[in-house]
């Protein structure tokens, strides 16, 4: 498995890999309308090309033989600081596997990256928010030691969902 910094011809890849893997783990979950709205706006081709544009966004790439694996973004500024006393907290955005990928190591992968880079980049802590009933993915960042800071909402469409967030102090 390479890692890789994204580059803007991986925009197309990363949006289909993005709604892949959302509606693999939480279509069941939404009204068809709200999915389209939530799948429309945050994996819109044009919006990922800006996001790794975006020198505030750093996007992960996780290839092999099979092509994109997986994907993580961290976002330098969290946008979840009034929840924490970290002076420089940054922020795991996404970290996805393809659906047929799951379990075999990528999502570590990536997330050994991201906090070898928010050190890298003297931030304090790692924040990212995790759907409340997500038993599995709590466990996976419980083994980094990420903890449960705050209750927070996440919005898809117009439904609410109820979320944690977690945090890792460096």
């Amino acid at each position: 498995m390479i890692l890789r910094d994204a580059r803007p011809e991986d925009a197309p890849a990363l949006a289909d890999l993005g709604r892949d893997s959302f509606r693999a783990a939480f279509e069941h979950l939404y009204d068809p309308a709200d999915l389209q709205t939530f799948l429309e706006t945050v994996y819109d081709v044009d919006a990922v090309a800006s996001e790794i544009a975006d020198p505030r966004l750093l996007h992960r790439l996780a290839e092999d033989g099979g092509g994109l694996a997986g994907f993580c973004k961290i976002a330098l500024d969290s946008g979840f600081r009034e929840h924490s006393d970290a002076a420089q907290p940054i922020a795991l955005s996404q970290l996805y596997t393809a659906p047929n990928r799951t379990g075999q190591g990528i999502g570590a992968s990536l997330t050994a990256w991201a906090l070898a880079e928010a050190r890298l980049r003297s931030a304090d802590a790692v924040q990212l928010s995790v759907w409340a009933e997500n038993v599995r993915a709590q466990a996976f960042y419980a083994r980094f030691g990420f903890k449960k800071i705050a209750d927070i909402d996440f919005w898809v469409g117009n439904h609410r969902d109820d979320e944690f967030l977690l945090e890792l102090r460096l």
